[in-house]
């Protein structure tokens, strides 16, 4: 027999709701099984077993990040089918920084009303993000949580761990001077300064859904397309290039992304005539009257990877990050001074 409790119904949590989730997630789920995966959804853990092939020193790399405040938009769009792009994207993105190829994911969703089909296509999208990382989407916890969360919101976080050969791991100590920066696009503002993007727009108090011309789609839309993930393109590079330094251009934007990647002694020259900024940010600067400095120092500002090869080698890393798939182009040079990005 099931647990159910009228008792707990009462005080707001609807157990039976639960294991409706349970059951509406579980073809998204299967979408994301990998080899290594143990086990179904529904233990007290999730178990996956570890193929060591081909690497001589193991190590296991972890990443964990949430959404933000971008949920909001999905609140007023009432459309929850990409923010779990976002959360996965957020984690997959940082660990493949140091050359880990993510193995799995896990996530957890705490709401004040647990409404079957809302989380079914919540996870629908992290399922999602983990197909486009190529991890498996391990398990999860959702939490109902009433009187803490308002009915129709929640909120979403989650953790990734992957796996890098020891002796192969990206950690900026090879960066010289002369190397080249080559910029991976993003697909729009992803998951990071929307505090200030929801201020800047008011979108509290305007509809999302008037088209803006110079977007080519609404607000919310553009808003609220899903952060990219890089995993794979990326993946493809290492076997090919030697690659120096990656850098996840997220919260603090290219001013305290792209140090952390390179050595103190060296700085990153960027060529702004180069960058491809999309018109969201020109917008967000145009409403908010923000100064350009202001906006690199916040957003990506169209560039969502920044990727450290040699000079002998970037030509090579540009041609294969684009047969992958993505719009990779040089913007920039690494150069002698006190780790700090330069625009000119």
């Amino acid at each position: 027999m099931k647990s159910q409790s009228d008792y707990y119904k009462d005080a707001g949590v609807d157990i039976n709701a639960g294991y409706k989730s349970v059951s509406l997630i579980k073809s998204h789920i299967k979408r994301t099984l990998t080899e290594g995966v143990l086990g179904d959804i529904g233990g007290f853990s999730g178990m996956f077993e570890l193929d060591l092939s081909g690497i001589k020193k193991p190590v296991l790399v972890s990443g964990t990040d949430g959404v933000g405040t971008k949920l909001k938009l999905a609140f007023l769009m009432d459309k929850h089918d990409t923010v779990g792009i976002d959360c996965v994207a957020m984690c997959v993105n940082d660990i493949i920084c140091c050359g880990a190829k993510p193995l799995y994911f896990l996530d957890y969703i705490a709401v004040g009303k647990n409404i079957p089909e809302r989380i079914a296509s919540i996870v629908s999208g992290v399922a999602e993000g983990c197909v486009q990382a190529g991890c498996a989407l391990l398990g999860g916890e959702t939490a109902e949580m009433p009187d803490f969360y308002k009915e129709n919101e929640y909120d979403i976080a989650g953790f990734t761990v992957g796996i890098v050969d020891k002796d192969h791991i990206i950690d900026g100590s090879k960066v010289d001077k002369d190397d080249i920066i080559i910029g991976l696009a993003s697909s729009g503002v992803h998951s990071n300064g929307f505090s200030l993007v929801r201020r800047v727009f008011d979108v509290e108090n305007q509809s999302l859904s008037v088209y803006v011309d110079d977007l080519s789609t609404t607000l919310g839309e553009s808003l609220l397309t899903p952060t990219k993930i890089y995993v794979k393109p990326i993946l493809a590079l290492l076997e090919k290039i030697n690659v120096k330094a990656i850098s996840h251009i997220t919260g603090g934007g290219f001013f305290e992304n792209i140090p952390r990647a390179i050595q103190k002694n060296f700085s990153a020259k960027i060529d702004l005539k180069s960058l491809d900024i999309p018109p969201i940010f020109k917008l967000i600067q145009q409403k908010g009257s923000i100064p350009e400095i202001e906006m690199f120092n916040i957003f990506n500002m169209g560039t969502g990877m920044c990727i450290v090869v040699s000079k002998d080698d970037a030509d090579q890393a540009v041609e294969v990050l684009n047969k992958h798939g993505e719009r990779a182009k040089i913007i920039g040079q690494i150069i002698s001074g006190e780790n700090e990005v330069i625009l000119c």
